[in-house]
């Protein structure tokens, strides 16, 4: 494809709506990350589903990002 060709795809593409550019941007992106592997795939959503269900079962578990970033720079500088 030439630069004029990608120039002209580039502005057709930011002349579509906010949800049409999202929906082309995201499967560019999944375009880059090579085939799905289904077992990879069904074994992260069981992960997602695990990790909803433990936080829907007790919220005290999670913390305030500031609070993630202060212990990890703790860790960090005591390391």
């Amino acid at each position: 494809m030439t630069t004029a060709q990608l120039e002209t795809l580039r502005s057709e593409a930011l002349a579509l709506s906010e949800p049409e550019r999202a929906k082309l941007a995201s499967d560019l992106v999944a375009s880059l990350d090579g085939p799905k592997d289904s077992n990879l795939s069904e074994a992260w959503d069981i992960e997602i589903c695990r990790r909803i269900n433990e936080i829907e079962k007790d919220p005290s578990l999670l913390l305030e990002a500031s609070e993630v970033l202060a212990r990890a720079r703790t860790r960090i500088r005591d390391q």
